[in-house]
């Protein structure tokens, strides 16, 4: 019982601090974008990148807090649907967006004489457009959640698992491989995004390296331009959610081939679902 309540009251502490350092880092860059001569498209994705996070925060948060406050639940069956409905958009987004941070940044410090330069945004503004393209497309690929979510107050006769006050119903065989491929699609397509483009600002940051240590003296050698400095933040950033999506995804996949309730992995897949949204400010 004694455990249980410290894991809740962790839970609701990464919830805060993630709410509080993403509204933090959003308002802080916002400031920057709206008083600074120079729009910067990075500050936007990072914006919109801790707006989704705030989003997935609060709708997980949200149900685990009725839960350790022993609150009454106050959330009927439409507002559960919106709630897991927006944590999955949201999620889908939050791959999007740091695909395209990552893109984006590995155009900004490419050479000037290379292709990719020409693809460079001249605007922040030029980068709405792919905002409202992720969103629509994630709205479109988290459509079945609509129809699969149920509060637990009605029938659970056919309770597939659990989630506090609601739980997924058991979806049909059509709808399953419809939308299951779109999610691995999606995946596939914007973390291979991510990936390649991760590799070449790795590629860039060494060459920059290897071009200092020929041609400056001891004194200068350890001087970063802004832009390669946003870049080992951006890297960093990238490392720390494939992290915690890939442990994410091995557990997901360890628990649906284990045949006991393992509490245990459980737990720490409740806290790794937080775990990039709360940690994403730090970096």
């Amino acid at each position: 019982m004694i455990l249980e309540f410290i894991k809740e009251i962790v839970f609701l502490f990464m919830t805060m601090v993630g709410i509080l350092g993403n509204i933090s880092v959003s308002v802080n860059y916002m400031l920057s974008l709206l008083g600074g001569p120079e729009k910067k498209p990075i500050h936007l994705i990072l914006i919109h990148l801790a707006f989704t996070n705030i989003i997935i925060l609060l709708a997980k948060g949200l149900p685990k807090t009725i839960v350790a406050l022993h609150l009454r639940n106050f959330l009927d069956d439409i507002g559960y649907k919106i709630i897991v409905y927006l944590e999955r958009v949201a999620r889908g987004l939050s791959i999007c967006t740091s695909s395209l941070l990552t893109v984006v940044q590995a155009i900004i410090i490419s050479p000037r004489a290379s292709e990719w330069r020409r693809l460079k945004p001249t605007s922040a503004w030029h980068i709405l457009p792919f905002f409202s393209v992720f969103w629509i497309l994630n709205a479109l690929i988290s459509m079945n959640l609509i129809h699969s979510i149920k509060s637990i107050g009605l029938n659970v006769s056919h309770l597939k698992s659990g989630y506090n006050y609601c739980y997924f119903m058991l979806e049909g065989q059509n709808i399953k491989w419809i939308f299951l491929p779109l999610m691995v699609l999606r995946d596939a397509v914007f973390q291979g995004a991510m990936g390649g483009a991760s590799g070449y600002m790795v590629f860039l940051l060494h060459k920059h390296h290897q071009h200092v240590l020929y041609l400056q003296n001891s004194k200068l050698l350890y001087r970063t331009l802004p832009e390669l400095r946003a870049a080992q933040s951006v890297l960093l950033l990238m490392l720390c959610f494939v992290f915690f999506y890939w442990t994410d995804c091995a557990l997901s996949l360890l628990l649906s081939l284990s045949l006991g309730n393992n509490s245990l992995m459980i737990n720490i897949q409740e806290f790794l679902t937080l775990g990039y949204e709360s940690s994403a400010p730090l970096s």
